[in-house]
């Protein structure tokens, strides 16, 4: 485990619910309810769930019942999708309290959220939207930021975005600007292999030059995910980050890349649409885990791929 993830490990309490189990160098995957059955049978795996928080911000019943038998006996990350730390307003104060709770219920092992905005007054967006690279823009997310951390007590992990358009206004490239909010707040990085290629594919740029300029040594946790191909209306390809299937080669490609330079890093697939069988999940988590495996213990490339 790099330094930055060492840090964003939690420290538990004496009067803590909950064993403090490591997150160094496992793959894992998103949790869905349909595999709940299958996972308590399962033999116990080398492997952490992530969970969306706005799922679990109601007082109890089934969700919070699941979440509490999976978070005995493996870690969790608390992924946040409705923040809207890009936005030009002030941030919820009744959402941020919600998420505060979740973390002091739960004490994840990664805690993290998107740089994208999702609101605009009391409109709700289904979208992760972009924002301009300004000075101004990162002024105000860095407050966003600093209001977040402060307010759950430890620093937490911004995920670059996938993007299907550019605006003009914009005078910082992506990686400067996330480097330039980790050293301003001192947040940590989600690093998403699959928005890297989905973003490249789509503004035409090459995803090795953005990951070369990528701030590696602040990233705490990679997501990998399924993509999906369409056409934009002059008939180009256009790539959705759909999370409805598995990882594709490229990506695959490209994160064995990422794990070569920074180490194995906590690695989480993320399939939230078209939801398969659970082996077919945990099989795509073991592809990680083997690849994780394979940079911490300097095997030959190649093996990875052979569980797929």
């Amino acid at each position: 485990m790099n330094e930055l993830a060492q840090s964003l490990h939690p420290r538990l309490s004496v009067a803590s619910r909950f064993p403090a189990h490591p997150v160094a160098g496992l793959a894992g995957t998103s949790l869905k309810h349909t595999h709940l059955p299958s996972i308590l049978a399962d033999d116990p795996q080398r492997a952490f769930f992530e969970v969306h928080a706005e799922n679990y911000m109601g007082a109890g019943g089934p969700p919070h019942d699941a979440l509490t038998r999976i978070r005995r006996d493996y870690p969790v990350s608390l992924h946040g999708v409705c923040m809207s730390i890009g936005g030009p307003q002030p941030l919820d104060q009744t959402h941020l309290a919600r998420f505060k709770a979740l973390v002091d219920r739960y004490e994840p092992a990664l805690v993290s959220e998107h740089l994208a905005w999702s609101t605009h007054e009391m409109t709700y967006f289904n979208d992760l939207l972009p924002l301009p690279y300004t000075p101004a823009t990162l002024a105000r997310v860095a407050e966003h930021i600093d209001k977040v951390q402060n307010t759950i007590g430890r620093p937490f992990l911004l995920e670059n975005p996938s993007t299907y358009v550019l605006f003009e206004q914009s005078t910082i490239s992506e990686t400067e600007f996330l480097r330039e909010l980790v050293r301003r707040t001192g947040c940590g990085l989600l690093l998403d292999v699959n928005n890297v290629f989905v973003s490249a594919t789509n503004q035409g740029h090459s995803a090795l030059d953005y990951l070369a300029d990528f701030p590696l040594e602040h990233v705490g946790e990679i997501h990998l995910a399924g993509h999906a191909e369409q056409t934009d209306d002059e008939g180009d390809l256009l790539l959705i980050d759909s999370h409805d299937g598995p990882v594709a080669d490229a990506v695959w490609k490209l994160y064995d890349i990422v794990i070569g330079r920074a180490g194995p890093i906590p690695t989480l697939v993320e399939w939230d649409s078209d939801i398969p069988d659970w082996p077919i999940l945990k099989a795509e988590a073991t592809a990680a885990q083997l690849m994780l495996d394979r940079h911490a213990h300097g095997l030959m490339p190649g093996i990875a791929h052979a569980v797929r």
